[in-house]
C-alpha cells in the first residue's frame, strides 16, 4: 500500500561538509538502494520527512520516490536523528520488487484490552510481550499494521504468534524458524485469589468436636 510520494534530487557532491551545508539549506541526505540496481545518493526536504517520520504508516508502507522524473517504490529502512536537536541526519531507503518478498517490522494494535474477560471480570494483568512483529510480504500485501482483538482473552491465557490472524499473503518470519513466539500473557491477580481459595476440608476441627 502505498502511504505518500517523496520528490528527492540526485546528490552530487559526498562527504560530511556537502552533508552539513544540504543540512543547514534544509534537506537531508539519502541514499536508495536494492532491486539490482545501483546505489544513488540523494536529498529530500528537511521538513517534508520530519513530520512524515511522526506518522507511524510511513515506517510500514510502501513510499513512492521521484528522482529525476522517474517513480519508483521504496521502503524506509534506517533513519538517523541528531543526538538533541530536531533534526533527520539520514535516510536509508530501498527499492522493492513487484514480484520479490519484503521483510519488515510491523506494529501491533491490541483491540478490546480495557473491555476483555481477563480484566473486566477477572481481574488480571495483561502484558505485551511484543509490540511489532517481523513479517514477509509482497509489496503489495504489506499491512501497516496488524490488529489483535483481547476481547475474550481469558486470566492465565498466552496468545502466540500462530494466534494472530494475518492479511493474506503475510507471513511471520519467527514461526517460519518454527518459534511460536508469545505475543499477549494475561495472569496475575486472578489466578493468585484461585490459589489461595481454601477446602473445608482442609480447616481443622475446633476443640472438643468429634473426631
Amino acid at each position: 500500500m502505498v502511504f505518500m510520494k517523496l520528490v528527492a534530487e540526485v546528490r552530487n557532491e559526498q562527504g560530511r561538509g556537502a552533508s552539513r551545508r544540504l543540512r543547514h539549506a534544509g534537506k537531508v541526505p539519502a541514499i536508495v538502494y536494492g532491486a539490482d540496481s545501483d546505489a544513488v545518493a540523494v536529498t529530500l526536504d528537511h521538513n517534508t520527512v520530519f513530520h512524515a517520520l511522526k506518522k507511524e504508516a510511513f515506517h510500514t508502507s510502501i513510499l513512492e520516490l521521484e528522482v529525476a522524473g522517474k517513480t519508483e517504490q521504496v521502503v524506509l529502512r534506517d533513519v538517523h536523528f541528531h543526538p538533541y536537536k530536531q533534526l533527520v541526519l539520514h535516510l536509508d531507503l530501498q527499492r522493492v520488487s513487484a514480484t520479490e518478498e519484503i521483510h519488515m517490522s510491523i506494529p501491533l494494535h491490541f483491540l478490546n484490552e480495557d473491555v476483555s474477560v481477563a480484566v473486566k471480570k477477572q481481574s488480571a494483568h495483561i502484558t505485551h510481550v511484543a509490540n511489532e512483529v517481523e513479517v514477509r510480504a509482497l509489496a503489495s500485501n504489506l499491512p501497516q499494521f496488524i490488529e489483535v482483538d483481547l476481547a475474550n482473552l481469558q486470566a492465565g491465557q498466552t496468545l502466540h504468534l500462530s494466534d494472530l490472524v494475518l492479511p493474506a499473503g503475510v507471513k511471520l518470519e519467527k514461526l517460519l524458524r518454527g518459534d511460536d513466539a508469545a505475543v499477549v500473557i494475561a495472569g496475575g491477580i486472578a489466578e493468585v485469589a484461585d490459589a489461595e481459595v481454601v477446602s473445608p476440608a482442609d480447616i481443622p476441627a475446633a476443640k472438643g468436636s468429634d473426631e
